[in-house]
């Protein structure tokens, strides 16, 4: 018996990785400004679970879409608590933009290598 993964309880994560940075824009230019914890949460609502972004990728994502000026955070004090909010800039709102129709046409492409080849019956 072999003891590799149980490949039917891996993530599907995987097959998100190179999209967090626009997902994450995706869900700024549709809520405006949100708290790392609720952007984790949204996404993985919208995705029945299959998105599950854990804070050593998520953070960092943040913190590089800051440092390229696409998001801004401020901190708001909650009660006793600083939470910080993030919300796009002005160029990440067209970045949003971009980046959603590039997703759009790559998953148009997918689309076509995962239907059926119906003329070779």
């Amino acid at each position: 018996m072999t003891s590799g993964p149980n490949l039917n309880f891996m993530s599907k994560n995987h097959l998100y990785k190179g999209t967090l940075q626009s997902v994450l824009l995706k869900l700024l230019s549709e809520e405006g400004r949100m708290y790392g914890y609720e952007l984790s949460k949204k996404a993985k609502a919208m995705t029945n679970g299959d998105l599950d972004i854990t804070e050593g990728s998520l953070y960092p994502a943040l913190h590089k879409l800051e440092a390229q000026g696409l998001v801004e955070a401020e901190i708001e004090m909650i009660g006793k608590r600083a939470r910080k909010y993030y919300r796009l800039t002005e160029s990440g709102g067209r970045e949003a933009k971009d980046r959603i129709e590039e997703l759009t046409e790559y998953v148009r492409n997918l689309q076509m290598f995962l239907k059926p080849n119906l003329g070779n019956g």
